[in-house]
């Protein structure tokens, strides 16, 4: 997965989590695209404070999703609801009624896993 789409799935998540100012500054840097200097004039602090503000909240956010792995469950989920939806169209299109109950237990079982 793409870095800034991480970040962004990230902070949706754990964002709250973090500083203000961490917050605003990668919201600012992955999601409105800003540069480090665009940041550090508008906040008026050096491009430094705003790179160190970044990497910590960047690092506070990978820790929380190592130790609570919602992002990963959440992907997870997301690949099994795509199976699940597959399968339902499949259903739609081409099953006897025999294959039909058959795929449809196996549904309930997916679904299930989801709850």
């Amino acid at each position: 997965m793409e870095k800034n789409v991480e970040i962004s799935i990230l902070c949706d998540l754990y964002g709250n989590l973090l500083t203000k100012k961490q917050l605003k500054f990668i919201d600012d840097y992955y999601n409105n695209d800003l540069s480090l200097s665009e940041i550090a004039e508008n906040e008026k602090i050096t491009r430094q404070a705003v790179r160190d503000n970044i990497k910590k909240g960047e690092k506070k956010l990978f820790e929380y999703e190592e130790k609570l792995q919602f992002m990963k469950r959440m992907l997870k989920q997301e690949k099994k609801i795509e199976k699940i939806l597959f399968e339902l169209t499949k259903i739609q299109k081409d099953y006897s009624d025999e294959e039909v109950a058959d795929m449809l237990e196996h549904v309930k079982k997916e679904l299930n896993c989801l709850v």
